[in-house]
C-alpha cells in the first residue's frame, strides 16, 4: 500500500512516500481503506519535532495522522461489517498511522459516516470537532442563555465549537479577523469580534464560557471579562498550571484539554452531521502525493475550517 513515513523530524520534505505492506488487525480492530485524510496542527507539530514527536519516535517507521474516513474492508469486531463506511480519529494521543492508503483501526474509535456527508467533511469532523466537543461537555454543560466566547472561531476547533454552542442554544461571541468575519457569523455566532483591532474587554463582559484554542496571554485577556464560576477550557500545550491557577486565583473554574479517541463522542458528532445540526469547512484539499504542500498551509496558521488530503 501506498504511506508516508517520517525518519527524522524537520520540515514538510522530510515526509516520504513509500510502500508498505497493508497492516494486519487484531481482536477489535477494522481494517479501513482511507478516502480522506484530515491534517491538524498537531500533524505539523509532530513532525518538525515538537508535538508527539518524543513519543513516536520509538516506534519506527513513523507514520503521521490520526484523522480518517473511508471504508471497512476486514472487521475483527462486532461493531462494523465489511463495506460500512466509518470515520473517525484513530489511537490519539498514540500512534494513528493515518498517512496511510489502508490503517488498522480500533473499533471503539470510528463511528458509521452519515450517508449525507462526503469522506472529505467526515474526515474533517474527527480531530477538530472532537476537541471541540469534550471541551464543552468534558467539565460543564453550556446551558440556553449562556454567554460563550471561542476564540479562533474560523479555524479547526472553532468553527465547529461555534456551531455547537449554537445548538445548546447559548449566546456565542467569536473571535477572528476581520476576513474571516462572515465565516464566523455564517456559522451562527451572534457577535463578532476582530482580534486584530478590537480589545476583548471593550466588547464583552459576564462570559460563561471560554473555549481558549491560542493560549498565552489570551488566557489573561479570556479571565478579565468572565463571571465569577465560569469556566475557561485551555487546548495549546504546555500551560496546564498556568490556566487552572490563574483562573482559580480570579474565582473561575479553569481547565487544561487533550482529546482523546473516542468512538462514542464520535457517533454524537455523527448524530448532528446527520441532521444538519453540525457541518465542516473544507477549506483546502490536497492529493495524497501533495501531502507536504498541506502541510505548508496548515503551517501557515491561517487555515479556515479544515485541510484534508485525498487518497
Amino acid at each position: 500500500m501506498k504511506a508516508i513515513i517520517l525518519k527524522e523530524a524537520g520540515p514538510a520534505d522530510n515526509l516520504q512516500f513509500t510502500e508498505l505492506a497493508v497492516p494486519t488487525i487484531g481482536a477489535g480492530e477494522v481494517l479501513v481503506k482511507v478516502n480522506a485524510i484530515s491534517i491538524n496542527p498537531v500533524d505539523v507539530k509532530t513532525r518538525a519535532g515538537k508535538g508527539k514527536w518524543n513519543q513516536l519516535r520509538e516506534e519506527g517507521p513513523v507514520i503521521l495522522g490520526w484523522d480518517i474516513s473511508g471504508t471497512v474492508t476486514a472487521t475483527e469486531s462486532p461493531l462494523f461489517k465489511v463495506g460500512d463506511e466509518v470515520f473517525g480519529m484513530v489511537n490519539f494521543p498514540g500512534h494513528g498511522k493515518a498517512y496511510a492508503e489502508y490503517v488498522a483501526a480500533p473499533a471503539a474509535h470510528l463511528a458509521l459516516k452519515p450517508t449525507n456527508i462526503s469522506h472529505e467533511e467526515a474526515a474533517a469532523a474527527t480531530l477538530a470537532a472532537l476537541t471541540a466537543w469534550q471541551g464543552m461537555t468534558g467539565f460543564t454543560p453550556i446551558l440556553p442563555g449562556q454567554k460563550v466566547l471561542v476564540h479562533a472561531a474560523a479555524g479547526g476547533v472553532g468553527h465547529y465549537a461555534v456551531q455547537l454552542a449554537k445548538y445548546w442554544g447559548a449566546y456565542v461571541i467569536g473571535t477572528s479577523s476581520a476576513t474571516n468575519k462572515a465565516v464566523v457569523m455564517d456559522l451562527g455566532a451572534d457577535e463578532h469580534i476582530d482580534y486584530t483591532t478590537r480589545q476583548l474587554d471593550d466588547h464583552a463582559k459576564d462570559i460563561d464560557f471560554v473555549l481558549d484554542t491560542l493560549g498565552g496571554d489570551n488566557i489573561d485577556r479570556s479571565l478579565a471579562i468572565m463571571k465569577k464560576n465560569g469556566t475557561i477550557v485551555s487546548l495549546p500545550s504546555g500551560l496546564k498550571e498556568a490556566v487552572a491557577e490563574k483562573a482559580h486565583a480570579q474565582g473561575i473554574n479553569g481547565h487544561p484539554m487533550m482529546v482523546a479517541s473516542s468512538g462514542a463522542d464520535m457517533q454524537k458528532l455523527a448524530n448532528l452531521l446527520e441532521q444538519g445540526k453540525l457541518r465542516s469547512i473544507v477549506s483546502k484539499t490536497f492529493a495524497f502525493n501533495e501531502m507536504v504542500k498541506a502541510h505548508e498551509q496548515v503551517e501557515t496558521g491561517r487555515t479556515v475550517g479544515k485541510v484534508i488530503v485525498q487518497v
